[in-house]
């Protein structure tokens, strides 16, 4: 897909997105961690980007949320399955379900939902996701042991872009390499023209480096890993815990990390720690080295009588001797036995080997001195040889561990992904056992809901009592106050909107429409001035056309305007959507009213009110078909009619029949 060709993605954002590893791949499976990554992309707008990508690839106009109700009840939904997910990436991969008319898109996700709801959202799997993240790109690397050279103006332009770790330098000729070499650990040399030049110090030539970047560079591998590891372990344990197949072999893997430090450095190698500590604790042993000896040479001394005869002592002062001639005279031994020592320990406390030895040798002069001094140019060829072992060591195990973990690394990205991909499974496989979710069927003109409880709900889902519903084209939804119309028509449209996002939805089973858009109109607070009434009339007027592949749901629109017109105005707006093929259904208290206004059979159903039980209504929750509910007054009205009734008989001998409270009751009741 041309990035440019995914609405709202202009070149400089489809710039940025290129500087990704994989913009497509990451776009292909909703990767919305992945598509902020990219510079000046948000989270927010990453979502976006891939829900645009979405409709791009199934050819979706989108548009299917036509209301602001409509928008806040798959909010609402979402929500829900957020609260689901562990990781960020979960949660910002779930807002790439969106509600589409796009029917390869529903059963895209209906595949996605039917592989989810077969997941065990086992509390272990559970616990071990709170780790996992997006793999991540370290950040400023810098590697300053190693240097690029080239004699080439373009081909230092190249380096400068292929390798922004390292610093890359021009050279005229085999001299300028020989003082980079004093200055760096290694040299690489780009040019051809190099091969065979001898040069003191780490110099290679490698004409293809520009085409090895890894290698030359093998930082860059382990700082990723480095980077990442605490969340590849994590994805690791998931795993283990979910019993996921992999590409990884977790064993090599979980090595190779062992051997790695937090900043990137190889750990785990006993020559390196060896080179390492000797370098760091250099100075700190010469100085004690130093000690040692002139401890023992003044203890020597102290202990020594020294016996000069004048002759020898005149030929000493003659010849402008010292102390050093006097040590040389009477304690060589003494001071080669100190000087030994000093070399010694200084040998032991850093472990020396080899050629190292022979080097701290020279780091205590034989000629006699008093105090023992070191030799400086001695120690700083010890130094440097100690320096450039560490170095040569500490970048074969980084070219050997690197090239473990560069094979290890994309297999690496689909473990962790594949860990990232689990949570959002196991968000949608626990919203389905949390409300007692199926897949619904999709066709016809109406839904039909059979045991469908709302999520939606100030109460435990468990104790919401189930509703089936079902119609087909419009209807008018009565009932009293409180009956539960407004959260019928909400779980009406979370089955739609859930089944056009291809999720299971909270019912025994279900059937929706396919339509293109659902417009679900709230209840007004209070009645609307003119202008208002205007522009909302004006709406209904643009949704009556085309209104077949519509779902309509209207929230009491009677309060708009005054009771009598009300009735007029939405006979005459059913009438249109009859006559267009929608589907729909009105809650009202006018629905009688609005019945005999219609000049076609409305299909009238009730909320049935069973009656009052201690002040509370007593109702059956789903909706009788072809039934006026009766209104609250007229429950209220019947009960007092009932308990008059009733006291009346007990005190018929001290009243007259007109004063009788049942006699009033009895006849506000026939009013209904």
């Amino acid at each position: 897909m041309e990035l440019e060709a995914i609405p709202g993605v202009g070149a400089k954002t489809a710039d940025a997105l290129r500087s990704l590893d994989d913009p497509e791949s990451a776009l292909e499976r909703g990767d919305v961690a992945a598509v902020a990554g990219a510079p000046g992309v948000t989270e927010g707008r990453a979502a976006r980007i891939v829900r645009n990508a979405i409709r791009a690839r199934h050819d979706d106009p989108g548009g299917f949320l036509a209301t602001d109700r409509a928008t806040e009840i798959h909010e609402r939904v979402l929500s829900l399955l957020q609260d689901r997910a562990v990781t960020g990436y979960a949660r910002q991969r779930l807002r790439t379900f969106y509600p589409s008319a796009a029917d390869s898109r529903i059963r895209e996700v209906n595949e996605f939902a039917e592989r989810a709801v077969e997941r065990d959202p086992d509390p272990a799997v559970v616990e071990a996701l709170d780790g996992v993240e997006p793999l991540s790109r370290p950040a400023g690397l810098s590697v300053r042991d190693r240097c690029l050279a080239t004699t080439d103006a373009e081909t230092y332009s190249e380096a400068q872009d292929v390798f922004p770790e390292l610093s890359v330098e021009v050279v005229e000729d085999a001299r300028g390499l020989a003082d980079l070499a004093r200055g760096y650990s290694t040299v690489v040399a780009l040019d051809e023209a190099f091969v065979g030049v001898e040069v003191d110090g780490d110099v290679r030539v490698e004409p293809d480096a520009l085409d090895r970047p890894e290698e030359v560079v093998p930082e860059r591998v382990l700082s990723f890993f480095a980077t990442n590891r605490d969340r590849i372990r994590a994805a690791v344990e998931v795993h283990e815990a979910a019993g996921l197949e992999t590409d990884v072999d977790l064993g090599e893997l979980d090595d190779a990390l062992a051997q790695l430090e937090g900043d990137g450095s190889v750990a785990g190698d006993d020559e390196l720690d060896r080179l390492t500590v000797a370098v760091n604790d250099l100075d700190a042993a010469v100085g004690t080295a130093e000690s040692v000896a002139n401890d023992r040479l003044r203890e020597a001394i102290q202990e020594q009588d020294v016996t000069i005869e004048g002759a020898d002592l005149l030929s000493l002062v003659e010849r402008g001797a010292g102390v050093d001639s006097l040590l040389s005279r009477e304690l060589a031994d003494e001071y080669a036995d100190a000087v030994a020592a000093a070399r010694d320990h200084l040998v032991d406390s850093l472990d020396l080997d080899g050629s190292e030895v022979d080097i701290a040798q020279r780091a205590f002069p034989d000629e006699p001195t008093f105090p023992v001094d070191r030799d400086e140019e001695a120690v700083s060829r010890l130094r440097e040889e100690l320096t450039a072992a560490r170095d040569r060591r500490a970048a074969e195990r980084k070219r050997d561990l690197a090239a473990t973990l560069a094979d290890l690394r994309e297999p690496t990205r689909g473990l962790v992904n594949d860990a990232l991909d689990l949570d959002v499974e196991l968000a949608v496989a626990r919203f389905a056992e949390d409300f007692d979710c199926v897949l619904a069927e999709r066709g016809g003109r109406g839904f039909a809901i059979e045991g469908g409880r709302s999520p939606l709900l100030d109460v435990a889902f468990e104790d919401v009592d189930p509703v089936d519903y079902g119609v087909d084209g419009v209807a008018l939804l009565s009932g009293v106050n409180s009956g539960g119309k407004t959260s019928t028509l909400d779980l009406v449209a979370v089955v739609v909107v859930l089944a056009h996002m291809g999720l299971p939805v909270p019912a025994e089973s279900a059937r929706v429409p396919e339509i293109e858009e659902l417009h679900y109109y709230a209840k007004t607070q209070g009645t609307l001035d003119a202008g208002a009434f205007e522009a909302t009339l004006r709406d209904f007027a643009g949704l009556t056309e085309g209104a077949s592949s519509r779902l309509v749901l209207v929230d009491e629109l009677e309060s708009i305007t005054e009771p009598g017109a009300s009735a007029k105005i939405i006979a005459g707006i059913l009438e249109e959507l009859h006559e267009a093929g929608a589907s729909g259904v009105f809650v009202s208290h006018l629905a009688g009213e609005i019945r005999d206004q219609c000049g076609f059979a409305v299909t009238v159903d009730g909320i049935r009110a069973e009656g009052l039980e201690g002040g509370e209504l007593v109702v059956e929750r789903s909706p009788v078909k072809d039934h006026l509910a009766r209104s609250t007054p007229e429950l209220i009205v019947e009960k007092l009619a009932d308990e008059s009734s009733g006291s009346a008989g007990a005190a018929a001998d001290g009243r007259s029949d007109g004063a009788s409270g049942s006699g009033f009751y009895g006849r506000l009741l026939e009013k209904f």
